[in-house]
């Protein structure tokens, strides 16, 4: 019979042992940071007006692990969004986040925002524009508005957010209002960045990201490229985004909890866009 020691197992010296129990942690961190892919069902959203149901069942069946519902969602009753829930719970998919208009961060909606919110098992409200807004006071006041908001919904376990598009990362009397918005918001408050609306108008979406570190808890994975007649007719993956380099910064600083695909068109249908787009996010993660 063998004795011990000639178990690959008890070979391990000290140095290996404590080797291996470093490694253990950053192991887990690896793990940790598998982060979940969504769709944004603006993508689709003739689609969904035509058949929610079998939208969202297509949506999981080609392999997205969750959707963010845009504002329509805000008219259903509380028992069709338990309806809706039922249906993610049974398909195995969440809704992550809601993208909402401003009239959901209004007083007299904050508790509806909450109930429709808390039934889907979603974490973020999401303020996907703020309407024309043409001073940096005017700015000044959404932000007043987004903190008032996330002061009630954090009381329910909701984050609030912000949705950029080119607006928000324009100087506007030499300031550029997404930095506005960031600088008077607490910091529970999530700046959902569009990545391509950030790169379209010169930004550096990884310098954000960076800067604003653990508030990029959400972000939309819209392309944008910078050839002639191309713009946002791009699949995820295929325009001019440093997506390689976004991942990084939102994985390590930005907080990320969740990715968002949301496309505005290209040259095949919505569901065979989004299909694709989704394939080529798995080759770029591989």
């Amino acid at each position: 019979m063998p004795s011990q020691t000639n178990f690959p197992s008890a070979r391990l010296s000290r140095r290996s042992l404590l080797a291996l129990a470093a490694g253990a942690p950053l192991a887990l961190q690896a793990q940790a940071r598998k982060v979940p892919i969504s769709l944004e069902l603006f993508s689709v959203r003739k689609e969904l007006a035509a058949d929610l149901t079998g939208t969202v069942k297509a949506v999981a069946a080609l392999g997205y692990e969750g959707v963010e519902f845009f504002s329509p969602y805000f008219s259903w009753t509380l028992d069709q969004a338990k309806e809706i829930r039922k249906l993610l719970d049974g398909l195995g998919i969440k809704c992550f986040s809601t993208h909402n208009g401003a009239n959901a961060f209004d007083t007299a909606n904050l508790q509806k925002a909450i109930d429709l919110n808390s039934i889907l098992g979603s974490t973020m409200v999401i303020m996907a524009g703020a309407g024309r807004v043409d001073s940096i006071d005017g700015w000044k006041q959404v932000a007043a508005k987004i903190t008032a908001a996330s002061a009630k919904f954090q009381t329910a376990g909701i984050s609030a957010g912000f949705h950029n598009h080119q607006t928000e990362f324009r100087p506007l009397e030499g300031q550029k209002p997404i930095e506005v918005l960031a600088a008077n918001t607490p910091k529970e408050v999530v700046l959902q960045l569009d990545v391509g609306t950030c790169v379209e108008t010169g930004n550096d979406p990884v310098a954000w990201i960076r800067k604003n570190p653990g508030r990029l808890r959400s972000i939309h994975l819209k392309d944008w490229s910078k050839e002639p007649g191309k713009g946002y007719h791009v699949l995820f993956g295929e325009g001019s985004s440093p997506w390689k380099a976004i991942f990084e910064a939102a994985e390590a600083v930005g907080g990320v909890e969740h990715y968002h695909i949301e496309q505005e068109g290209s040259d095949y249908p919505p569901m065979e866009t989004v299909k694709l787009c989704l394939a080529n996010y798995r080759k770029l993660r591989a």
